[in-house]
């Protein structure tokens, strides 16, 4: 019998509800996920980081934005791709965001089967 590591997913919004439903979307998807409220929150609970597969940052955080956070951590060696999430997009942030490296692009509207698709295809299973 073989078991199946499930993929760690952290997922950095300051909407509770959709970290609430976004989490139980990829734990029915097999997915393991942590919340956090905020970037800073993020940071400040992962001083001893879990090994996240994947990171869902909404792009219109505090203090930090979720693509500011994502180029912090790719300034660090934290190899996790990040997908970014928006509800007010505009082609200037999508284009800065796969300019820091974003893996994909989603506004909070589009499908969750599309969101769990590319954490899929960006984590390799």
């Amino acid at each position: 019998m073989s078991t199946t590591v499930p993929l760690y997913v952290a997922v950095v919004d300051d909407d509770e509800n959709f970290c609430r439903s976004l989490a139980r979307l990829l734990r029915a998807a097999g997915m393991q996920s942590i919340t956090y409220p905020s970037a800073e929150g993020y940071v400040i609970d992962c001083t001893q980081p879990p090994r996240f597969d994947c990171l869902v940052l909404d792009v219109h955080l505090g203090e930090i934005s979720g693509i500011e956070l994502g180029q912090r951590l790719a300034a660090e060696g934290r190899d996790a791709p990040f997908i970014c999430i928006t509800a007010r997009e505009d082609p200037d942030t999508r284009a800065l965001a796969e300019a820091a490296g974003c893996a994909a692009f989603f506004r909070k509207t589009d499908s969750g089967a599309a969101v769990l698709d590319a954490i899929r295809r960006v984590t390799l299973i």
